[in-house]
């Protein structure tokens, strides 16, 4: 090969090199936040709030001066510490810090209810450093937000996104006041969305790596486009401090609550009146499905919008209105996202059959009504191969926890009843998918049940009802 024509090869090898090189350092570019700060924080805020309490002395072991006349009361408080002397002239006062964001030109703003809850006053610091008072527009302590107003006009706001668009992977900003420091930038991405949390139902939380600390509650979280798709609630920790786990909720559901609270004061939420569980593998297994899929049904309330619209305990729900439900914490975000008066219809599996159930759905009541525990009975009992006693129900028992049948757990030995943490005290009420209706119907299902093989007991227990599993060996 001629020494030109190397040259060339090597030439166009260097440039093919150059490009590559290029190409991948584009390809691994961090997206810049800068204009999408420059241009939103202006509309985001500090919020402060004042709680009065109670006056009591600091130091419960220093005298009480305050019967004493004003020359000895002197003379006894000058050997004390400044914070232990009366406090007749001292107002004590609890405040919170948090953030938020403007929704409305004219002063609307949202934070999160744990934020603003108990306060006296509510204090708004701006992007100017200028502060007013806010009036408490409404809470939803369900849903964990918040609706202020501010007086004003043509003030900046935040453009609202769409939460369900968001995908785990995308990056996400937040701007909050994370111990005081206004205006703190953090980012991170997507983590997962739909999150159920403990005793929160109603939201199906977006999840991120987020940093976020106290202060940054109730601050928005954006997408690339600026556009707001959450506020910033709270931190999953074991230290207390942040742990790279973060939750939001949507900006959909607290755009819907705000409304809401605007309107009417109040937030109303569809209802169904019905105890949920998971469908772990076993009790797949044991109701015949292919996988573990849907909401099982464990309990319903008397007279609630799934009794009369015909659901049953044990159902299975795969789908509302042509949504399906994965998990069993799917179903309380549908159902709480309809109004009250609506129409459902839920696909189930029952008796191992697909079937279509409509109803109405109800409006959440403020405080649901739960079954008491059951008392004891004093009826015969009988025992059987499960190793448990059990005794009937008397009529009594049942008009009163509405219950059609079922046994009452009078001992519990050695054997599977102690091994799936069975207690005395409980009630069976469904054994293998079958209803009992007495201790004979109860025993005779006990003996004919198969082996090595997952089976399904349905149990209420100080009046909560769950379906529980276990296998019998040869």
């Amino acid at each position: 090969m001629s020494i030109p024509r190397l040259k060339s090869y090597l030439s166009i090898i260097a440039t093919v090199l150059v490009l590559g090189q290029a190409v991948t350092a584009q390809a691994v570019e961090l997206p810049d936040f800068t204009q999408l700060v420059e241009q939103a924080s202006p509309a985001v805020v500090n919020i402060s709030t004042t709680q009065k309490l109670p006056d009591r002395k600091v130091n419960q072991q220093m005298p009480d001066l305050e019967g004493l006349p004003p020359m000895l009361r002197e003379f006894f408080e000058r050997g004390m510490p400044p914070q232990s002397r009366s406090p007749r002239d001292r107002q004590r006062e609890a405040t919170s810090l948090g953030s938020g964001f403007i929704i409305s030109t004219d002063g609307y703003i949202l934070t999160n209810n744990h934020v603003i809850a108990d306060a006296d006053e509510i204090l708004v610091r701006l992007a100017d450093r200028s502060e007013m008072k806010a009036k408490l527009i409404g809470t939803d302590p369900r849903s964990d937000v918040a609706l202020l107003k501010i007086e004003g006009k043509d003030l900046p706001v935040l453009k609202l996104g769409k939460s369900q668009d968001l995908k785990a992977g995308q990056w996400v900003v937040a701007i909050g006041s994370p111990f005081g420091f206004d205006h703190t930038v953090t980012q991170g991405i997507v983590s997962a969305v739909g999150r159920s949390l403990p005793n929160e139902n109603y939201v199906p939380f977006i999840q991120t790596d987020v940093p976020i600390n106290p202060g940054n509650s109730g601050g928005p979280l954006f997408n690339l486009n600026g556009e707001v798709v959450g506020i910033n609630s709270q931190i999953y920790t074991r230290s207390g401090g942040f742990m790279g786990v973060s939750f939001a909720i949507p900006i959909d559901v607290a755009m819907d609550v705000s409304n809401q609270l605007k309107s009417g004061g109040k937030v109303s939420r569809g209802w169904l009146g019905v105890v949920i569980q998971e469908v772990s593998k076993d009790l797949a297994e044991s109701f015949g499905l292919e996988k573990p899929a849907g909401a099982l049904v464990a309990q319903i309330q008397d007279d609630g919008p799934a009794a009369k619209g015909g659901l049953q305990v044990g159902d299975v729900i795969l789908s509302m209105n042509g949504q399906p439900i994965v998990m069993s914490a799917d179903l309380p975000h549908l159902v709480g996202a309809l109004k009250a008066g609506s129409k459902a219809n839920l696909e189930v599996i029952r008796d191992g059959k697909r079937k279509n159930v409509e109803l109405t759905v109800g409006a959440i009541p403020e405080e649901g009504k739960e079954l008491d525990a059951l008392p004891k009975s004093s009826i015969e009992r009988s025992s059987n191969r499960l190793g448990v006693s059990v005794v009937e129900l008397t009529d009594e028992q049942k008009k009163t926890y509405d219950l059609k049948g079922g046994v009452l757990i009078k001992e519990v030995q050695d054997g599977p009843a102690a091994m799936i943490g069975l207690q005395p005290g409980d009630v069976i009420t469904h054994l293998n998918n079958q209803a009992i209706g007495s201790t004979k119907e109860f025993a005779d299902i006990a003996k004919a049940l198969p082996k090595n093989r997952s089976v399904s007991m349905r149990v209420l227990r100080q009046g909560r009802a769950s379906f529980i599993t276990f296998k019998l060996a040869e």
